[in-house]
């Protein structure tokens, strides 16, 4: 059995193979294009490399050309964390040496003493990985989108509360495009003031609002024109043009959440899975993606409901040393799944009775409404795995059950 390790850089790799014995076989040096992946495959068939029985590989990472290259056929490739294979290193050396030569042969160790205790990327489809770039591409920009408009309202509260006054009842206020469109319009309080109604009208309409657009217009000039305190003028007039170059950055992350969020919506359909886990409540295209995204659809990738949960952070962990023993949250875990998670519990607790009441039953037993949530999501990722296993869609009766109790009153 050969084993193959490769430290990846940015522009050149270190390959190292080893046999059962641990010799080294030989070592390479290449670049990161084509001729480089050539040199790396022809090393791979001259020690005995084949489509049915290729040489499993282990890398730092799980993204990349490079990557792309070694999964294709049957090969399995393993990526190591990087803090493993640290640890990894000091049962070789106690000098704290460090070499990326060296690094390629830990990593090709790794597989020959601990490949059972590692998992190799999943199989999953073209469009399962596709979906998976869009959904977290989608998921990547709501956060950037929040985080600017965050700064946009710190600022705001600075020297212009007049805006924060007419757009704060909603979370996403400042995203709005009338709250966009108000501030290119007039970016300081002294010109908002000024605004007339004609220029408020032409401000929605340019913002694509099409209803009650004077009775709008009548409550923005009300706030606009209310007595609020303002920074000198020079002040005010260069808070104004750092707001604009803030709001060119907001204008462009609004945009891009809303291109990906469509091309989410057009390609998750597609997915053979999709039609189970949008059966299950709570779950929209956008959410459902997200789900996909981090558990994929290659089905040997958890050995059972339990791994999932625990790769998720569903599943609580205990810790037990001598007389003491604690369970607490998971910490370690897919904070992209863990935070998908979060936001399907909230929803299926409106949009399901059966996971309302296993909510508030957990609230009744002291849980709080995190633990309560987290409990939640924990059923219900389990039943989505079962539901993915063997093809089912969700169903209510199933999933919460009537108490015993409740069934004999429903017969009486």
């Amino acid at each position: 059995m050969i084993y193959c390790g490769i430290d990846w850089a940015e522009r050149t790799h270190d390959v190292a193979l080893v046999d059962d014995s641990g010799q080294l076989l030989a070592k390479r040096h290449i670049t990161d294009d084509a001729a480089g992946y050539k040199i790396l495959l022809d090393l791979l068939a001259e020690y005995g490399d084949t489509a049915e029985n290729p040489i499993p590989v282990a890398i730092e990472t799980s993204r990349g050309l490079l990557v792309a290259v070694l999964r294709t056929g049957k090969r399995k490739v393993f990526a190591i964390n990087p803090l493993a294979a640290a640890r990894y290193r000091d049962r070789h050396s106690v000098s704290r040496k460090k070499s990326d030569p060296g690094d390629a042969l830990v990593l090709a160790n790794i597989l020959r003493t601990d490949m059972h205790a590692h998992r190799p990327l999943p199989e999953d489809s073209d469009l399962g990985r596709a979906i998976a770039v869009l959904a977290r591409a989608q998921q990547d920009s709501l956060w950037n989108r929040q985080q600017l408009a965050n700064q946009l309202r710190s600022l705001l509260r600075e020297y212009y509360p007049a805006a924060l006054a007419a757009f704060e009842p909603w979370r996403t206020g400042l995203c709005r495009p009338e709250a966009r469109e108000l501030l290119r319009a007039a970016p300081t309080p002294t010109r908002a003031a000024k605004l007339t109604r004609t220029q408020l009208t032409a401000a929605l309409r340019r913002a694509g609002r099409k209803r009650g657009i004077e009775e709008e217009v009548g409550r923005l000039q009300g706030v606009l024109r209310a007595d609020w305190a303002h920074q000198p003028p020079l002040v005010e007039e260069a808070l104004g043009k750092q707001m604009l170059a803030l709001l060119v950055q907001l204008e462009a992350a609004c945009t891009a959440a809303n291109d990906l969020a469509e091309a989410v919506e057009e390609a998750f359909p597609q997915h053979p899975d999709a039609e189970v886990i949008l059966s299950f409540p709570g779950l929209g295209i956008q959410l459902g993606a997200r789900i996909l995204a981090e558990i994929g659809d290659d089905r040997k990738r958890f050995a059972n409901a339990r791994g999932l949960k625990a790769y998720a952070g569903a599943s609580p962990i205990t810790r037990a040393s001598g007389k003491k023993s604690s369970i607490t949250r998971r910490r370690i875990k897919n904070d992209r799944l863990n935070h998908a998670g979060y936001l399907w519990a909230f929803s299926s607790i409106t949009a399901s009775p059966g996971a309302k009441a296993h909510y508030r039953h957990r609230r009744d037993h002291g849980d709080w409404h995190a633990a309560a949530q987290r409990n939640l999501f924990n059923r219900m990722i389990g039943q989505l795995y079962h539901c993915l296993q063997q093809g089912h869609r969700y169903d209510e009766a199933l999933a919460f059950p009537a108490p015993p109790d409740e069934v004999r009153t429903a017969a009486a």
